[in-house]
Parts: C-alpha cells; structure tokens; sequence
C-alpha cells in the first residue's frame, strides 16, 4: 500500500502541490490524470523520493520514503521518469542490468543475470537485447527502460507517461505488459497517463488531479463519467459506451 498524508510541495507563491491525501492498495494499476500543471508527475516524484516533500508523509509498503534508508527502498520501489538520458552508450541488455544495482551492487550473479533476462523477455526486447540504445527507435529504447526497472523487482512500480515515444500499436502493447506485471508477476503500478482512455481500459483505478489537489479518485468505471471529466479537464467530455467500457469523447 502506498499512503501519503498531508503531501506538499511548494514552488512558490502561486505554484503548490497538495495537501494531498491518498491511499493506493497493494496490486493492480493506478493511473495519475489530470491537465498539464495538475501535480502528476511531482507526485510521482515524491513517492518515489526523487523528490522532497515539504510536509506531510509518505509511506510505500509501510516505509517512510524519507526516513528508509536507500538501498532498502530501492528493494521496495522502483521509478522511471520522463526523462531518461544515459550520455554512456549501452546496450539493451547493460541498460536493464542496471536495474539490479540495489541487489548486486554492480556485481551481477547469475540471479541478477536471470532477473535481466526474465525482463528483456517480458517486454519482447530479446531480438535487441545486444543492440545500443543510440540505434534503437524511440519507442524501443522507452521498452527498456521500463525493462530496467522490472528487472528491480520491486513490489511497486512507478512510471511516468512511459507512453511517451509509443505509436498506437507500441503504446497497446506496452499498457497490457504493465496489466500483466501487475496481474502475473503481483506489482503495484502507479502509472502517468494523459490518455485518459487508456486509463480508461487499463487501470483498476484514477486517481484524477487538478491545480495540485486529488479532485476525484475511485475504480476507473466511477471516474469515467462525463461530469467529472468535464469538471476535471475544464472542457466538454461526452462518455460514451464501448466495446471493453466506457470511452471519452472530446469535443
């Protein structure tokens, strides 16, 4: 479970994230919507202790975020931001390596090297797992980097728009491989998203943010709903019905 208490952050006068009180149950997908500015990513930011908080408390698995040390917590949770710039140049399989750092320390067994194999198969890079990143496609090299943190093999996962650089058929792929990380393998996926349909589909649960604040969260058939939409996006969103549940039309 992941439960924050009072969060805030503040970037000045008018630019404050929070009071932000939450609780995410253990497993399943959660999907953070909202508009730009809402505080989606700085909230997944302050969960995964990329960054401060300036009250309140946030605790994953039972662990404060600020007061466990490190290398426990990166046995607890792993974090992919949106920015993922490796200057080195890698291959697939030395990027994915590098999330077993907090159990190997760099000195990868064969658990290690099993672990980075299970999550370069998991996410179908093994035809590209000697390739270097600088030669792969956009939407590859964000398949690895989610890779790297599967092969962490923490109990809680958190991406930040990993849709990022997909096409449509990519970004598919990808929510029904974190779907399957959470159903098969028993992650709790926190997830950014700004296709709210595809939280729609995917997610087990929205947790919608407006203006720094949780404004709306609950099963994703409770949020998809018109008027929260609307009320939550600040412009006409029509609900209509479709062959695996509700869809958002925007108008």
């Amino acid at each position: 479970m992941i439960r924050c208490q009072g969060v805030t952050k503040s970037y000045g006068e008018h630019a404050t994230i929070g009071p932000i009180d939450l609780e995410i149950p253990t497993g399943g997908v959660t999907a953070l919507v909202g508009p730009n500015g809402a505080g989606k990513s700085t909230l997944l930011t302050m969960i995964g202790r990329l960054l401060p908080l300036d009250a309140g408390t946030i605790e994953v698995c039972g662990h404060d975020v600020r007061a466990t040390p490190s290398r426990k917590l990166a046995h607890v949770l792993s974090i992919l931001r949106q920015e993922n710039h490796i200057s080195t140049r890698l291959t697939v399989r030395q990027l994915v390596g590098f999330g077993r750092f907090p159990h190997s320390q760099g000195r990868l067994t064969a658990r290690d090297q099993q672990a980075v194999s299970d999550a370069i198969d998991f996410l179908d890079l093994a035809a590209l797992e000697g390739r270097y990143l600088d030669e792969l496609s956009g939407g590859q090299r964000q398949r690895a980097y989610v890779a790297m943190v599967l092969a962490q093999e923490t109990e809680v996962l958190l991406l930040d728009e990993p849709l990022n650089n997909l096409d449509m058929q990519h970004s598919v792929a990808m929510m029904k491989q974190l779907d399957a990380a959470a159903r098969e393998l028993g992650r709790t996926v926190v997830i950014v998203l700004h296709d709210i349909n595809f939280a729609a589909r995917y997610a087990d649960r929205i947790c919608a943010m407006k203006d720094g604040r949780v404004v709306e969260y609950g099963p994703s058939a409770e949020i998809m709903r018109a008027d929260v939409l609307t009320r939550v996006f600040d412009t006409d969103v029509q609900v209509i019905d479709g062959p695996d549940g509700p869809l958002a039309v925007y108008y």
